[in-house]
């Protein structure tokens, strides 16, 4: 990557220590999340309209009302990466040998009720796998279809249908998605 490059920083982990039992991960905020100082804010990203079929944290409410929406519900959102270097907003332009990872040993230590980690998207799932999942106690890892709008693959239903059944117990998620952190067998 070029050395001109702006560190960009992640934002503070939304969590109530009391309730959180869900713990949401993006890899790291895009540029118009990072411009507005708030997750996910892309107006194309499926992630509010998601939480507000799923939660009643939809886009139509303000922001911080949309925080506290999934606070009540239990949920906790955060992102794998603390900083990074990265042109642009997509996953693939994410400079590894600068990605400095969150703590998440003290952020666990703090929420000891989160037992379940929902991925927004593979480069998340994968970032957490690889650097941080090895030195934490056992968790539920489900990785979800990513909300960004890079993300075209697959329809806004279907996504909504997978983060459904993840998240609300609306049937099973797709096959092969859960797996202990511990002992990597996987949960169906």
């Amino acid at each position: 990557m070029a050395a001109d490059l702006p560190r960009l920083r992640s934002f503070p982990p939304v969590a109530d220590p009391a309730t959180a039992h869900t713990l949401i991960l993006g890899s790291m905020p895009g540029v118009a999340s990072l411009a507005a100082g708030r997750y996910y804010a892309h107006p194309r990203n499926q992630f509010w309209p998601i939480m507000g079929a799923l939660f009643g944290a939809g886009p139509v409410l303000p922001y911080e009302a949309r925080l506290q929406a999934l606070i009540r519900a239990g949920i906790a959102l955060w992102d794998v990466l603390e900083s990074c270097e990265r042109p642009g907003s997509l996953d693939a332009d994410i400079d590894l040998r600068s990605a400095q990872a969150n703590d998440f040993v003290e952020f666990f230590a703090a929420h000891p009720g989160i037992c379940r980690v929902a991925f927004n998207g593979g480069t998340a799932e994968r970032l957490f796998r690889r650097d941080i999942a090895p030195q934490l106690r056992p968790l539920e890892l489900i990785r979800l279809p990513s909300t960004s709008p890079a993300y075209a693959g697959l329809p806004a239903e279907r996504k909504l249908a997978a983060w459904q059944a993840a998240l609300c117990g609306q049937g099973p998620a797709p096959a092969g998605d859960k797996e202990d952190t511990r002992t990597g067998a996987k949960r169906r």
